[in-house]
C-alpha cells in the first residue's frame, strides 16, 4: 500500500498515513435496495390548480431527486402595479378540464424536448394577493441547461395555450386582461 511519509517538529517519531483506503479482498460491491431504488424512480408530472396559498418550497421539494443535478424554478407573482395604476390584486379563473389537459401535453411537449425527470404546475385561482405566487414552475433534470430552457417553455406555453382568465384589481377599478401570447386574443 502506498503511504505518505510526514515528519515534522511537534511529532516525536515519523507518522505514516495511507493514500488509499485497503481494499478488503473477497468483497463485492453490492448496491442497497435504496441505491436500486433511486435508479428505478419513475418520473412524474405534478399539476395542481388551487386557491390555496403557493409554497416554492412544497412545489421544489416535489420535483428533488438524487439522479438530478439541477432544480429550475420560475414563480410568478403578483406586482403592485400596471401601466401607472396601483394593483390591489389579481384574481385568476380557469376552464379545469381544459387546463389540465392542456398542461399535461405541455408537460409531454418538455420530456419530447428535454431530458428532465420530474415536472410540477402549480398554478393558483382566485385572488391573489401582492407579492404572492400566481403560478410556481418546478422542473428537475441531471444538469441545468435541460431544467432552464424546460421551465422558460413551460411558461411561454401555458400562457399561449391553457385558458386561465386573469383580473386586475386596482383601487378603483378592475380589468380583465388577455394574455398578448393566447392564440385566441385579438391583437388589434
Amino acid at each position: 500500500m502506498s503511504s505518505l511519509e510526514i515528519s515534522s517538529s511537534c511529532f516525536n517519531r515519523e507518522t505514516k498515513l495511507p493514500l488509499s483506503p485497503p481494499l478488503v479482498e473477497d468483497s463485492a460491491f453490492e448496491p442497497s435496495r435504496k441505491d436500486i431504488e433511486e435508479v428505478e424512480e419513475k418520473s412524474k408530472d405534478v399539476i395542481n390548480f388551487t386557491a390555496e396559498k403557493l409554497s416554492v418550497d412544497e412545489v421544489s421539494q416535489l420535483v428533488i431527486s438524487p439522479l438530478c443535478g439541477a432544480v429550475s424554478l420560475f414563480v410568478g407573482t403578483t406586482r403592485n402595479n400596471f401601466e401607472g395604476k396601483k394593483v390591489i390584486s389579481l384574481e385568476y379563473e380557469a376552464y379545469l378540464p381544459m387546463a389540465k389537459n392542456e398542461v399535461k401535453k405541455i408537460c409531454s411537449d418538455i420530456r419530447q424536448k428535454w431530458p428532465v425527470k420530474h415536472i410540477a404546475v402549480f398554478h393558483r385561482l382566485g385572488l391573489v394577493p401582492v407579492s404572492e405566487a400566481s403560478i410556481i414552475i418546478a422542473v428537475s433534470s441531471a444538469h441545468r441547461a435541460a431544467s432552464l430552457e424546460a421551465v422558460s417553455y413551460a411558461i411561454d406555453t401555458l400562457k399561449a395555450k391553457v385558458p386561465i382568465w386573469k383580473k386586475e384589481i386596482y383601487e378603483e377599478s378592475s380589468s380583465w386582461k388577455g394574455n398578448k401570447e393566447c392564440f385566441w386574443v385579438s391583437n388589434n
